[in-house]
């Protein structure tokens, strides 16, 4: 059985915060005061991203291909503070 895209692989990078997964931890913080997200992959702020695209752009960057419209749905990115639509502060208060 073949299992489902689980991210990408990086074996030779020594620093990469992997925790024995062979898998790139990739992190989308939560929203900042202002707007956008912090986007981290293995313990490095890649940027401040305002939407999907931001956050594929900051990946391909990084060496890691993944079409916009897959960023949502990836198991290997890990979503805090909030889903993939939220990119900035709630209106209203």
């Amino acid at each position: 059985m073949t299992r489902r895209h689980e991210g990408p692989h990086v074996p030779d990078d020594p620093d990469a915060d992997l925790s024995g997964s062979g898998q790139v931890r990739v992190i989308v913080h939560p929203p900042m005061p202002k707007g956008g997200r912090r986007v981290r992959v293995d313990g490095e702020i890649l940027g401040l991203a305002h939407n999907a695209a931001d956050v594929a752009e900051f990946l391909r960057r990084a060496g890691l291909e993944i079409d916009p419209a897959e960023v949502a749905g990836a198991p290997w990115i890990d979503w805090r503070g909030g889903d993939p639509e939220h990119w900035g502060p709630e209106a209203g208060g």
